[in-house]
């Protein structure tokens, strides 16, 4: 067992949450019991995941994609109700973590999804070094398009849409999990063969064509897995507590 304010402090500190002008707030978002043995892990705190929650018997679930985003509607009815209540009337914290948890550089979904890949990570993809905006790196042997796109196929079980480029192997690359298919214009101007990201948009095939870079839009939910995952594995270590992350699938 350990405190609920324990795991939240260590967690805002580790990932340096206060660093971060964030869409929505990170760390605790609902606060349920005081002790925690179990916490479940999931990429967003759908209902589904809540359920999961409640049906294992969780104390707390720790995801990336949690609630009470900027611009959204804040009245609690309909969806957020239901999603509320679960939580409530189980005594269940919810725990989120967005742009700290993208950027981390250990256990981020960006260095994760790097590392999964296995790519020879050089840096940021901002040249101004904000580490939300994603990395680049090289393939330690130059790949084929149609083999990256086996490769994240078979690492992140979900066939990417590629927009193609240029002709020629494929040798450095940028990414950017999640939402970042604007992003591309960095790697565009940095001259890199190939960019991944979770989405795409319908000006992000015409800025792929045009500038012979290379677009895998290989599915939010999918390059956004890994960095939850992590970070509950380094929860569990340090706290000696139970952590088991749920797949609930979602085809974006």
């Amino acid at each position: 067992m350990a405190a609920l304010h324990a795991i939240v402090a260590h967690l805002d500190d580790f990932l340096e949450a206060d660093q971060f002008e964030d869409y929505a707030p990170n760390g605790l978002q609902v606060e349920g019991q005081s002790e925690v043995e179990f916490v479940m892990g999931g990429v967003t705190a759908s209902r589904a995941l809540v359920e999961a929650a409640v049906r294992e018997g969780a104390d707390a679930l720790l995801v990336h994609h949690g609630y009470f985003w900027k611009g959204g509607d804040l009245r609690l009815r309909g969806v957020m109700r239901e999603r509320l209540k679960l939580l409530l009337s189980h005594d269940i914290s919810l725990i989120a973590y967005h742009l700290p948890l993208d950027a981390h550089p250990r256990i981020g979904n960006n260095v994760c999804l790097g590392e999964r890949l296995e790519l020879d990570i050089s840096g940021p993809l901002d040249p101004c070094g904000d580490r939300t905006r994603g990395l680049r790196g090289r393939f330690p042997t130059p790949l084929s398009p149609g083999a990256v796109g086996d490769l994240l196929a078979r690492k992140l079980d979900r066939d990417p849409l590629h927009v193609s480029g240029r002709d020629g192997p494929i040798r450095s690359i940028g990414w950017c999990t999640g939402a970042a298919q604007g992003f591309l214009e960095l790697a565009v101007e940095q001259g890199l063969d190939a960019y991944i990201s979770g989405e795409i948009s319908e000006q992000t095939v015409h800025l792929a064509r045009e500038s012979g870079t290379h677009y895998f839009s290989a599915g939010h939910h999918a390059t956004e897995r890994y960095g939850v995952q992590a970070l509950g594995a380094h929860l569990s270590g340090e706290f000696g507590i139970r952590y088991q992350f749920e797949e609930i699938s979602n085809p974006v």
